[in-house]
């Protein structure tokens, strides 16, 4: 597309605002403004990009049409808001400039918001975020939008903050529904759930007024927003008592329903409510709700009924496989030690199998003890797949499980030095715990917390009382980071999530759950000592993992040991 910049070489400099009624657009300006506004909000990849077209026809100098445009600071919101939807960024950056240099960014608040969100849809909200910090008079709508793109970009922690600033600096500023649907978002995703349980109570508190609370009850989105909250914070009945009492819902709402129950380990209640979202309230499933389904079964270890669940998707509601889809089959069988049934199924797909696919399959490999000679070669298929070093490195690191299990420690130290030489590392892990409004977050060994000191004796007197119950660690669990068996005993022990438990342990109320979120999957040793911790402290530790929960009580997990 040609540049905006040298086809709108002698457009005015903004208005003053007080200006606002001389500057506004005449009626064919105004024909033409519509219909800019129009094509971008239509939502459509086609229209998005003749809004943009448009946007540079009217505002060409030597475009007939220019002298019938609307001033700039109506026409540029517009325009970035089609960019921002096609995830645009040269076009966005060239619309920034152009706004830069008539004067309307970052002075102009509504053009500021406008590039705000155009930053945060293209990814990068460190952009948006200094964007809006040099807003001279961000209004709540600026403030809403900074929030959501770092929400809606995975820096939970970051959005959370944002909105504390706003709530302490900015004592005029109202949180309307907006705003709070966003914060829920980051609740959920840092798994914070007396944070998201302050932005409910919020909610219904600062729209003021028994009628508008009313509206905020039966809104559709903002409850779908409270039942992901609460499904992905660990609490799950308080996700159900939501869902229950929701007036109106839609298709979003069942599908989040149904995955928060399967992730919990709730199967059985989660096929329960496809059923009835199917056959009595006639509600028909589309492609992620199937997702939803194959993971109860996944979780469940239930292979008959995800075949015919999968077989159902296709014959009954004519939809057509995506790779998530056989992601999940492929995981049911494999773990289930149905290898060969598996690789049929990745044979048969209708799509190339992506990395997590082989990745799955070495997975049950190395958990079924399948041979090395398998493994090898779901090994070198997932690294034969172009992907991230990610990836990469997580295939690695199951390689040398594998070859940890057969006591192959040569080759063990052969994929560290292979790692070591292609720049690739394993991915770091973090555990992190929300006390008392605030999130804690640890890696492994960090010495950073303020309560460190307590955090590791606490954590010497676990060892203890479990070393007395009879625990012994699995060393195949260590096998990246140490060589001798003593170091990798100490190397478990340093395990993010068990300085999470050892914080929570001696902070928590007395009685209440610990509540863990971990960007990993739970390892094996790490998963064994948590049965014994919630059995030797009379506590529930509840887990949140890359790939499901986990509740852990009186000495047994709510997964049965299978995940």
């Amino acid at each position: 597309m040609p540049s905006f910049a040298a086809t709108t070489s002698s457009l005015p400099a903004a208005p003053p605002r007080s200006s606002s009624d001389a500057s506004s657009p005449t009626a064919t300006a105004r024909s033409s403004l519509n219909l800019l506004r129009s094509l971008a909000r239509a939502r459509r990849t086609d229209l998005s990009h003749r809004a943009l077209l448009l946007f540079r026809s009217l505002h060409s100098t030597s475009s007939p049409s220019s002298s019938a445009a609307p001033p700039p600071h109506f026409s540029l919101p517009a325009a970035l808001s089609a960019a921002a939807f096609l995830a645009a960024l040269p076009e966005g950056r060239q619309l920034h400039a152009l706004a830069a240099k008539i004067g309307l960014a970052p002075a102009h608040a509504v053009v500021s918001n406008s590039l705000v969100h155009l930053y945060a849809s293209c990814g990068l909200p460190d952009e948006a975020l200094a964007l809006f910090r040099r807003i001279p008079a961000p209004t709540l709508v600026s403030w809403n939008t900074a929030v959501d793109a770092l929400a809606g970009n995975g820096d939970h922690l970051a959005a959370l903050a944002l909105f504390r600033e706003m709530q302490r600096d900015r004592p005029d500023l109202s949180p309307d529904a907006y705003t709070v649907q966003s914060v829920l978002g980051a609740c959920a995703g840092a798994g914070a759930l007396s944070l998201g349980l302050y932005a409910h109570a919020l909610l219904l508190r600062e729209l003021g007024g028994a009628g508008d609370a009313g509206d905020v009850s039966r809104d559709v989105l903002i409850n779908n927003s409270l039942v992901d909250l609460y499904g992905k914070c660990g609490a799950v009945e308080l996700a159900r008592q939501v869902f229950d009492r929701m007036p109106e819902r839609d298709l979003a709402s069942w599908n989040a329903m149904v995955l928060a129950l399967a992730n919990h380990g709730r199967v059985r209640e989660s096929l329960d409510l496809f059923d009835r979202m199917t056959r009595t309230e006639n509600v028909v499933p589309n492609a992620i709700t199937f997702v939803a389904v194959l993971s109860a079964c996944n979780h469940g270890g239930l292979v008959a009924e995800g075949r015919g669940y999968f077989a159902a998707m296709v014959s009954e509601y004519g939809i057509r496989p995506r790779i998530e889809h056989y992601g999940c089959m492929v995981d049911i069988l494999a773990r289930a030690g149905l290898i060969e049934e598996a690789l049929d199924v990745v044979a048969g797909m209708k799509c190339r199998p992506d990395s997590i696919i082989w990745r799955s399959l070495l997975d049950a490999c190395c958990k079924r003890n399948a041979g090395l000679e398998l493994s090898e070669a779901m090994a070198k298929l997932a690294l034969d797949v172009p992907d991230d070093a990610v990836s990469v490195s997580g295939v690695y690191v199951l390689l040398s499980r594998v070859y940890a299990s057969a006591q192959r420690w040569n080759d063990v130290g052969m994929i560290r030095r292979l790692m070591s030489e292609d720049g690739f590392k394993k991915e770091p892990g973090f555990s992190s715990i929300e006390m008392a409004g605030s999130v804690h977050q640890f890696v492994a060994g960090d010495t950073s917390h303020p309560q460190s000191e307590e955090i590791y004796k606490k954590l010497d007197e676990i060892q203890q009382r479990l070393t007395s119950a009879g625990y012994k660690p699995d060393l195949s669990e260590a096998p990246m980071v140490a060589d001798m068996d003593r170091t990798k005993g100490a190397t478990l022990r340093l395990h993010s999530e068990r300085l999470a438990i050892s914080f929570g342990l001696f902070n928590a109320t007395p009685g209440a759950p610990i509540r863990i979120l971990k960007n990993l999957r739970v390892c094996k040793d790490c998963h064994t000592i948590s049965k014994l911790i919630s059995k030797l402290y009379d506590v529930e530790i509840i887990v949140r993992d890359r790939i499901r929960f986990h509740h852990f009580k009186d000495g047994s997990c709510s997964c049965k040991d299978y995940w």
